[in-house]
């Protein structure tokens, strides 16, 4: 087949030869590069159909190796924008996943009444017993990184160095709020965030769970209800059982987080909610970033309603771009916001650390926190303020951003191109989790069965609610390098859904 003629508009496009060979820049020369073609992709100065150069004219124009114009090549045809046409180039196409409809908006405003509530420890006790005693080969069922995509060298370093400058680390007391360095250090980052707290205004605390149960225990006695998104976390849903609180689910847009609206209007119907719980950043399992203007209303609201808002970050480092999400806590005028992070998802699963500022119950909670679980351990906390006060840290972020959003682009392409006709998904902007809505026919439980049965895990949408709404639906882990192995995981997936429509 003969070569197609490049196309007028591609010669024109700046080569920017010495500038991307020469400009520093996160990543290799040839993701550099293929962010370069891909951006003029996006813009649509590159059209579906049109070649690409080829791989002696980007050596030329570039002024690159053999191999670095390979790359770019076939890093932007595995991505799913290019598709390779014997002895004829590359071409320009559209990814498979600009096929695939977006999740669904929920179907009505009104919360699940929790005079109907269903016990979640059982379904979630069982998810739990069946994935751990399966073991599957791959694992698709968490919301943590690879091992290998956290800076294990700088954190090991930053260990040997907290044991070597206080040999006796492991065997003093230990601060009964947290290590004073460790908190001075998320104090400071917390700017980034817009909010503005001291060092003695954080407790430090073993991840979030531990934070979302001390606040709870705060601000609501058992028997009472609690607001929450839904879909939510299923870890939060165990707490609330536990502490004999009942959750009230308020619908939750896959696009724009909880919804005000139903939110007010529960409150009017029900009048006996006592604190709400939202992720506004990167929610999961829905992966959405509230609006600037929900993010106002919603503080607005529970500060007219005296309801505490209990705010649970755990994500907001892993979004997208170089502007960190605005916080609800940055917009507390008075107190009523409380602010629970963890650092498992962004710093290092081994290591559970979280914190939390309780606002005007932040007393309260730091009591709470000595007769719950006393202090935390301090050798973490030292080896994490080392590795967290300098710049490897905000290079570490990037890296695990620009990954992840690699790894949801690759993963968002196989479910594409694998899954049955009807299914929905949303690519968020951020994090390390896809939402996935299966054909309504379809039960997550029975793929949850059969994928186990194959080696793989999944989260079935059921655990995320008391309700039955999210029966079809799964939740799906991109902490993952996409490999092969992968890829192939995805595409028996798809088979085992298919087969179930037969």
């Amino acid at each position: 087949m003969a070569e197609t003629a490049e196309p007028e508009l591609l010669r024109e496009l700046p080569s920017g030869a010495s500038a991307l060979a020469s400009a520093p820049g996160p990543g290799p020369l040839y993701k550099r590069m293929a962010e370069h073609y891909l951006e003029a992709i996006q813009a649509g100065t590159l059209r579906t159909g049109d070649r690409m150069p080829s791989v002696r004219e980007l050596m030329r124009r570039h002024q690159v190796s053999l191999s670095t114009a390979l790359q770019t090549l076939r890093h932007l045809e595995e991505a799913g924008w290019l598709e390779a046409r014997p002895r004829s180039g590359y071409f320009v196409r559209q990814p498979r996943r600009s096929s695939i409809l977006p999740v669904q908006e929920p179907r009505s405003l009104l919360a699940i009444d929790p005079a109907h509530y269903v016990g979640i420890h059982e379904k979630v006790s069982n998810f739990i017993a069946r994935r751990q005693s399966s073991m599957p080969q791959l694992d698709l069922s968490g919301m943590t990184c690879a091992p290998e995509l956290y800076a294990v060298d700088a954190l090991k370093q930053a260990a040997i160095r907290a044991l070597r400058e206080r040999p006796d680390l492991l065997t003093s007391a230990m601060p009964h709020n947290g290590n004073m360095g460790f908190r001075q250090v998320v104090a400071r980052r917390a700017l980034n965030a817009g909010i503005r707290i001291s060092a003695d205004e954080v407790v430090v605390t073993h991840g979030c769970i531990e934070a979302l149960n001390l606040v709870l225990r705060a601000v609501a006695q058992p028997g009472d209800t609690i607001a929450v998104e839904s879909p939510t976390y299923f870890g939060l849903l165990q707490t609330l059982e536990n502490l004999g609180m009942r959750a009230l689910e308020i619908p939750t847009s896959p696009h724009t987080g909880i919804s005000v609206e139903a939110l007010e209007l529960a409150i009017q119907t029900y009048g006996n909610i006592k604190a709400v719980v939202v992720v506004p950043n990167l929610q999961n399992p829905l992966g959405c970033i509230m609006p600037e203007a929900h993010k106002d209303a919603l503080v607005k609201l529970c500060r007219q309603a005296r309801l505490p808002l209990i705010e649970d970050d755990a994500y907001t480092e892993l979004a997208d771009g170089s502007v960190t999400p605005s916080s609800l806590k940055s917009r507390d005028t008075d107190g009523n916001v409380i602010y629970c992070v963890s650092l498992n998802k962004v710093l290092a699963p081994g290591m559970r650390l979280g914190w939390v500022n309780g606002g005007r119950w932040h007393e309260r909670i730091k009591m709470l926190k000595f007769a719950h679980t006393r202090a935390n351990e301090e050798w973490t906390q030292v080896t994490a303020a080392d590795f967290m006060a300098g710049t490897g840290y905000d290079r570490h972020l990037r890296r695990l951003r620009e990954i992840l959003r690699e790894q949801r682009e690759q993963m968002a392409e196989s479910i594409a191109a694998y899954f049955p006709e009807g299914t929905r998904l949303n690519v968020p902007n951020g994090g390390v989790g896809l939402w996935v809505e299966l054909p309504g026919e379809l039960s997550s439980q029975q793929v949850f069965e059969a994928a186990l049965a194959e080696g793989i895990g999944i989260s079935p949408g059921a655990i995320f609610s008391n309700s039955d709404r999210y029966e079809h639906f799964l939740r799906m882990c991109c902490g993952h390098p996409f490999t092969r192995e992968l890829d192939q995981g995805l595409r028996q997936l798809g088979r085992i859904c298919k087969g179930m429509m037969e």
